[in-house]
């Protein structure tokens, strides 16, 4: 058996045995072993904007004189391959750590050292010519970082979460247009109610939708203000003071987006609110999802005894004992997306109220759990739109059907006879089993020709 090669690098506490292959270097191997509780680590799209950033930052430092252009170029290139993602196995620190996210930031430093520093003809363990924390993050600390990541990476992972809420706005807009025409009864209380059309009903569900998506972009300006440049608590102490401005209108022009050295270093860094208003405007897309996902089981329910006005599409068999059966397994995977970002929501509620002073306490917690809630919701949106949406199909016959037989039909005779007597013409057709329509023409309340023009459910529908 082949014994594990490790080599030796030592930091302020002493010597380290780290295995030979590993990129990071002695802060980051006491931190794995110290934090090794879960398998949650380094959000993905959070350390691609940490490596933008020190990428960024060394080229500021070259601009400035701070850096020779040499270990400059070894940190940039270094950097590059953690953006495209050729050592995300060099992150092995969980989420639940030291709640500075000093770890991840050291982790990160000494990983673009060591391979910068192999780039540059050097090797691993030897911090020459590159040090992680002299060159990889100079002009920076991990309080200004961390949340500058954070922000970079919320606000672009929100963008994309917005381009899939388009894409299922323009799924049920499709279906509102289609099913204009389709009659059906509305329900209240979960009881019949007035005729309404199928394409009225998903337009609300396309509404709901849109405005779940503005309020998700009404963060972008809150997430665009980077803490970066205050450095150790909003000071800027060891930073120049063209670094930050120089950096961030960098990333600015790296990302197409307007990022923005933030109003006030002190909050943006004692505080996380950015992430709490983007986390709420996520909460509210949860609950639309459940909302709306739930609706669909429900008109789709049956098929045979339940309301069964739609039916959606067939992905799978849905039991292991009763052949044939289908079940609304797109809109149960949604209800339950939602209830879990739900959780996300209380989570980074609780993680933002961790503010001490000066620093947010929680920050690891809040980079995993809004990356993930964003990753999650932007994938849900897509298979919602594509496996489930687009493939509504509308029971024209049976929804007629059910108008003809609904109590609800009465509510515009009321106009003419009275609400008391045109409740009591509903009560009988409901014990005897009857149409509406049949008690009216009955008890002689209208003609046959009247009838026909007050129950019309054409002219229920609010339509001019």
């Amino acid at each position: 058996m082949n014994e594990r090669k490790l080599r030796t690098e030592s930091d302020s506490m002493g010597a380290v045995e780290i295995p030979e292959e590993a990129y990071w270097g002695a802060q980051a191997q006491r931190a794995a072993a110290n934090f090794n509780v879960s398998p949650l680590r380094i959000p993905l799209p959070f350390l691609r904007a940490l490596a933008s950033i020190k990428r960024a930052a060394a080229r500021t430092n070259q601009e400035l004189g701070q850096l020779d252009a040499k270990i400059a170029d070894g940190i940039a290139r270094a950097a590059s391959e953690i953006v495209e993602g050729k050592w995300n196995e060099q992150f092995p620190i969980d989420v639940f750590q030291t709640g500075s996210g000093t770890s991840w930031n050291m982790n990160i430093n000494e990983v673009i050292a060591n391979r910068a520093n192999e780039l540059l003809g050097g090797s691993k363990g030897s911090r020459s010519p590159v040090h992680p924390n002299d060159h990889v993050n100079k002009g920076q600390s991990s309080n200004d970082t961390i949340p500058t990541a954070m922000n970079l990476a919320a606000r672009v992972e929100a963008a994309r979460l917005t381009a899939a809420l388009k894409g299922l706005e323009e799924g049920f807009a499709a279906k509102a247009e289609e099913f204009d025409a389709v009659l059906k009864l509305g329900r209240t209380h979960l009881q019949d109610a007035v005729p309404m059309t199928l394409g009225q009903e998903l337009s609300g569900y396309c509404e709901q939708i849109r405005k779940c998506r503005m309020r998700i972009e009404r963060t972008f300006p809150s997430l665009e203000e980077l803490a970066l440049g205050g450095t150790a608590l909003g000071t800027g102490i060891n930073a120049d003071p063209q670094y930050a401005p120089r950096t961030i209108k960098a990333l600015a022009a790296e990302y197409g987006i307007p990022f923005r050295r933030a109003d006030n270093y002190f909050e943006a860094m004692g505080a996380r609110d950015s992430i709490l208003e983007l986390a709420g405007a996520l909460n509210s897309l949860a609950v639309a999802f459940m909302k709306i996902a739930q609706d669909l089981r429900l008109l789709a329910s049956g098929p045979r005894s339940g309301i069964g006005e739609i039916q959606l599409p067939t992905l799978q068999p849905g039991s292991s004992i009763m052949p044939g059966k289908v079940n609304p397994v797109i809109p149960e995977m949604m209800i339950q997306i939602a209830a879990h970002v739900m959780g996300k929501h209380l989570s980074i509620t609780i993680a933002c109220q961790n503010a001490p002073l000066e620093l947010n306490m929680m920050q690891p917690l809040l980079a995993h759990e809004i990356t993930s809630a964003l990753e999650l919701l932007t994938n849900a949106a897509k298979a919602f739109d594509e496996r489930c949406v687009r493939g509504i199909t509308a029971e024209v016959a049976h929804c007629r059907e059910l108008i003809d037989w609904s109590l609800a039909l009465v509510t515009p005779l009321a106009l003419k006879v009275g609400y008391d007597r045109a409740a009591k013409v509903a009560h009988r057709a409901y014990k005897e089993r009857k149409k509406v329509r049949e008690v009216i023409l009955e008890e002689g309340i209208l003609s046959e020709a009247e009838a026909d023009a007050i129950l019309d459910p054409q002219t229920m529908l609010g339509r001019t």
